[in-house]
């Protein structure tokens, strides 16, 4: 009786090390858990005694897996079962092929079941994701003040929203002035104007895409109550890669402006590029667009940006911004341009999928 009680005794405090994944350092140490993930950089151990522990992959010398492990390579396989180790090798014994041997430095990842189904959620998620993911954006502020014999307020904003996902991209962006002076008692509004607008694109091959977009425009001092052009058309990816993006964009446009005194409407064709490149820390922006009349011939509106932030922290940067506003027939007594400069702060949202 003693024996068996004592053969009971031993199966449960050795059942945890039995039925838990063994980790053994080159060092010699070893550790017991559960293998969460691995991404070839470092392995994520979850114990009872530590909780999870996080190991620098290249000091692991041997794995051993009582649960089956997805192992991915840089083949872009999985494969599937129960891990052991031999030499610089990690032997897997899947279902369906018997032991699979995978080079240690082949390995890209390693995760439990728990973790792949979180992956392949994800994986789902971006190829179908709802409205509300993927969503990132900023928001810009900018604040100058003058006291003393004369008083001045100018406030800029700046709020811009992207989408990107396999299959489209919608970009939201609006921006605005205010301005205000106080000289010898008098208060006067000196700049007021916000312009925003979204835009659509629908990839149709990895360089070409279709678009739709609205843009909006109130100017107090161009005595423009409120602009709307609605505009379509086709775009090409000029340069597309991780550090650089040129986009070129040409289609039909559609614009009525309503001034305080008139309004009008008018036929024009969408010219455009854009302009992206990080370099560093900081991202350089520019784009302009051109919008040559149709129904008056000969006159024509554009509108030019140009934009430099700097990482400052993971949320937060330093930008700086340019914009002209132009448009070759304004109201009789108004100037042609409107220039829009703002530096300030700027603050970062959104991440992936959820």
């Amino acid at each position: 009786m003693q024996k068996v009680c004592l053969a009971i005794l031993s199966m449960v405090v050795l059942a945890p090390a039995v039925f838990a994944d063994q980790i053994t350092m080159k060092n010699g140490d070893r550790l017991s858990g559960t293998i969460v993930t691995c991404d070839a950089k470092t392995l994520v151990l979850k114990t009872d005694y530590a909780d999870a522990v996080t190991i620098k992959w290249d000091f692991v010398q041997q794995v051993e897996s009582s649960q089956p492990i997805y192992v991915g390579t840089k083949g872009g396989q999985v494969v599937i079962g129960t891990l052991t180790t031999s030499g610089d090798k990690l032997a897997v014994a899947t279902k369906e092929s018997g032991s699979v041997a995978v080079a240690k430095a082949d390995v890209t990842s390693l995760r439990n079941a728990d973790e792949e189904k979180k992956v392949e959620a994800a994986q789902e998620r971006l190829q179908h994701p709802r409205l509300s993911d993927l969503w990132t954006g900023s928001l810009d502020t900018g604040l100058g003040l003058v006291t003393g014999n004369s008083q001045s307020t100018n406030v800029t904003f700046g709020l811009n929203a992207v989408r990107a996902a396999p299959r489209d991209k919608i970009t939201y962006y609006t921006n605005g002035a205010f301005s205000r002076s106080k000289v010898n008692g008098v208060t006067a509004t000196t700049a007021q104007a916000i312009a925003g607008g979204v835009r659509y694109d629908l990839n149709l091959s990895d360089k070409a895409f279709a678009f739709g977009t609205v843009d909006m425009l109130s100017d107090r001092f161009q005595a423009l109550d409120l602009q709307t052009a609605l505009g379509a058309g086709m775009g090409y990816h000029a340069i597309k890669s991780a550090r650089t993006t040129v986009d070129l964009l040409v289609g039909p446009d559609f614009d009525r402006q309503a001034f305080t005194t008139f309004d009008r409407s008018s036929g024009e064709i969408l010219l455009g590029e854009t302009v992206t490149h990080k370099f560093g820390s900081s991202t350089f922006n520019e784009a302009l667009f051109v919008y040559p009349n149709l129904t008056s011939t000969g006159e024509f509106r554009s509108t030019f940006s140009l934009g430099l932030t700097t990482k400052v922290t993971k949320v937060l940067s330093w930008q700086t911004s340019f914009n002209d506003f132009y448009l070759s027939n304004p109201v009789p007594g108004k100037k042609t341009n409107d220039l829009l400069l703002s530096t300030g702060l700027r603050l970062t949202f959104g991440g992936a999928a959820k």
